[in-house]
């Protein structure tokens, strides 16, 4: 009996431990994001905010290009995601179905240019930008994070893709469809949970990135919100509600797509990481 109550006690009692662990940081950032000045920096933490203020909030969004940076970042990331989602389509089309030479090379090399660190390519990409006078664009910046989020793309698309029994596909030609509405009207609806999981990754990747924008963008109007978030730290020091504030805020977004495609995602991440 106290064998069988210990198996099945220690993995909630750890997952309750991860869930604080984790979860304990975001109540945190929001919490200190309401508290006036005096009970962030009081030596004695106040757990609960009691004074709730917005002055933090205001602070935040009253800096200069505060909606020139909301929608940079909108425009590069949703059109990074968009043109990704439609390469990564093709290509793990291709790799699912189609046998040529070479085939296996290809996706190991994707494997290899997803575990690659991007930071140590930023000269190399600054001095193709520079070369090629997009200094302070947002162009650059969107082909760059597509780049990023292709590699992750294509491989778990490929496994969706696979799944997909091709009978289906080729009862659609014997009805009539051309291969491409085939794919369209057969395969595209089925890889709806994989869509959703790379869409998540890609979205989360495009918005956090810091250093790539921090080297190609210098002028503010053609910085993304990460660039925003730095903005708080001065030589006096930091801004900790203004910071947490601002934080709480570039959060959000992310927050709302991961609540409303949480299943799909999870789904999509895990077949498409055992299929194909």
């Amino acid at each position: 009996m106290n064998r069988s109550l210990y198996s099945r006690l220690w993995p909630n009692v750890t997952a309750v431990v991860l869930f604080i662990g984790f979860v304990f940081p975001v109540y945190w950032m929001f919490a200190t994001a309401f508290k006036p000045t005096g009970d962030i920096i009081s030596e004695d933490p106040v757990w609960f905010p009691t004074d709730i203020t917005f002055e933090h909030f205001r602070t935040a969004t009253g800096v200069d290009h505060f909606w020139t940076y909301v929608t940079n970042s909108l425009i590069v990331t949703l059109c990074a995601v968009g043109l990704a989602l439609v390469v990564a389509l093709a290509g793990s089309f291709a790799l699912a179905r189609m046998r040529f030479r070479g085939r296996r090379g290809f996706v190991i090399g994707f494997m290899l240019a997803q575990m690659a660190p991007w930071e140590v390519m930023i000269i190399a990409m600054y001095m193709i930008v520079r070369d090629a006078s997009l200094l302070n664009s947002l162009v650059p910046l969107t082909v760059f994070y597509m780049m990023m989020i292709l590699p992750f793309t294509i491989l778990t698309l490929r496994g969706f893709v696979a799944a997909v029994p091709r009978d289906l596909e080729e009862a659609a030609m014997v009805d009539g469809c051309t291969r491409a509405q085939a794919f369209r009207k057969v395969i595209l609806p089925l890889l709806a949970p994989g869509l959703m999981s790379t869409s998540l990754f890609g979205f989360i990747t495009a918005w956090n990135e810091f250093p790539l924008v921090l080297v190609l963008n210098k002028e503010a109007e053609s910085q993304t919100l990460p660039l925003w978030l730095s903005s708080f730290q001065t030589a006096f020091g930091n801004d900790w509600g203004a910071t947490m504030a601002a934080s709480s805020l570039f959060a959000i977004p992310i927050l709302i797509l991961f609540v409303f495609l949480q299943r799909k995602a999870v789904s999509g991440l895990t077949a498409g990481a055992v299929k194909g």
